[in-house]
């Protein structure tokens, strides 16, 4: 019987010995997708609220996005009317050269200013990564922002704007955070041509008696685009400061433009061959429809005099701004 039960317990560890052990389960981490990082849009505009005064920082609603402007009120008792400014690609609301000096001098000569942040071109707009699984060894990662590029009038500005050491990106994207889902289907352009209409509902509540639509660089181009694709009846003029055509646009800025047939202010700056040919090839197109009320005007660059410059052109436009006879010319 012992001998039985021995022989019993030997085939049991045999056959136990043979079988192939379970395999151990090892837990499969997902890998963690990180927030979409702020646009260099987004984060100048972030900057630029925690640097100005409250009363001058609005936010409006275009689409489902929540996007910032800068205004300022007319120091005068009878304003003149107001001027909505819409910088280059890679511009901010308040940039050094050529809009804030007119956003922040035009009030003390009786104009009221609104300055947009605009969406960054496909280029400029960090896409999403993934971070690595958590039991994985990091790999060395670059979130760094690429190096500023030149603004729309062709120079870098003495002073941009910078994140804050103790600003978390996470506590950047909250607060600039849209208060609703982008629509997926609005390109750049239609999300410009919303701000634009957002910009313009806000002025007509304030009924101006005059509103202007100043560009500088690519926003020159938009704000073209805009009267060109709306036609709005209120807006009086439009002013062009060192104007360039977006990449992603095919119409050029000499046709699209004069075609206009409204009152418009050309500044461009003499630092190169191809400014000076472009600006010839708009003023001879408006010349060949007998625009009645186009005036281009050539400004000297004044590379070691950049205050002296600015100044130059916030006299110029303020000079054309004032000039009665040009306004609602359609």
């Amino acid at each position: 019987m012992r001998v039985g039960l021995c022989a019993f317990a030997l085939a049991i560890t045999a056959v136990s010995a043979n079988e192939p052990e379970a395999a151990v389960e090892t837990p499969v981490v997902a890998p963690v997708e990180r927030h979409t990082l702020s646009s260099r849009s987004d984060i100048m505009a972030v900057d630029l609220a925690r640097q100005l005064s409250p009363a001058e920082v609005l936010n409006l609603q275009a689409f489902e996005e929540t996007f910032m402007a800068l205004w300022l009120p007319a120091n005068v008792a009878e304003p003149r009317g107001l001027v909505i400014l819409l910088p280059g690609e890679g511009e901010s609301a308040d940039w050094p050269l050529g809009i804030g000096p007119l956003r922040r001098n035009l009030p003390d000569h009786g104009w009221h200013t609104l300055s947009l942040s605009l969406p960054d071109a496909p280029g400029f707009t960090p896409s999403a990564t993934l971070a690595p699984a958590a039991d994985e060894p990091d790999e060395p990662t670059n979130d760094a922002e690429p190096p500023s590029a030149p603004s729309e009038a062709g120079y870098l500005p003495e002073e941009t704007a910078a994140l804050q050491d103790d600003a978390a990106p996470d506590e950047i994207e909250q607060e600039q955070a849209p208060t609703g889902d982008v629509t997926e289907e609005a390109g750049l352009p239609e999300r410009i041509d919303a701000r634009i209409t957002a910009a313009l509902d806000h002025a007509r509540s304030l009924q101006p008696a005059t509103i202007i639509l100043l560009g500088q660089g690519t926003g020159a181009y938009w704000a073209a685009h805009h009267l060109q694709q709306w036609a709005p009846d209120d807006v009086e003029g439009l002013a062009l400061i060192q104007p360039r055509q977006p990449e992603s646009q095919p119409e050029p800025l000499a046709q699209l433009v004069p075609a206009l047939k409204l009152a418009t202010a050309d500044f461009y700056y003499r630092n190169n061959a191809s400014t000076l040919a472009a600006a010839r090839e708009r003023l001879n197109a408006s010349r060949r429809i007998a625009h009645p009320a186009y005036h281009q005007v050539g400004l000297t660059p004044q590379a070691e005099e950049r205050k002296v410059e600015q100044e130059q052109l916030v006299r110029r436009v303020r000079g054309w701004l004032d000039k009665p006879s040009d306004k609602k010319e359609r």
